[in-house]
């Protein structure tokens, strides 16, 4: 996911998509811990995916505070 596909969701949006991805990544530690994972570069997708999310977040909870 791109930063300005990001920039242009809503704030529900976002946590909708953040709620996703969360599940996603419990998803690939089951599977993980019980040997079934084969693409294991998706964790680190979803780990810069959530970081990207929270950022835009925080970014547009401060513009809505001025």
């Amino acid at each position: 996911m791109k930063a300005a596909e990001v920039r242009d969701k809503t704030p529900d949006q976002l946590n909708e998509e953040l709620e996703r991805l969360k599940k996603e990544a419990f998803n690939l530690r089951f599977q993980k811990a019980t040997g079934q994972l084969e693409n294991t570069s998706r964790f680190k997708q979803i780990r810069r995916d959530v970081a990207r999310i929270q950022t835009v977040l925080k970014e547009k909870q401060a513009q809505a505070s001025k």
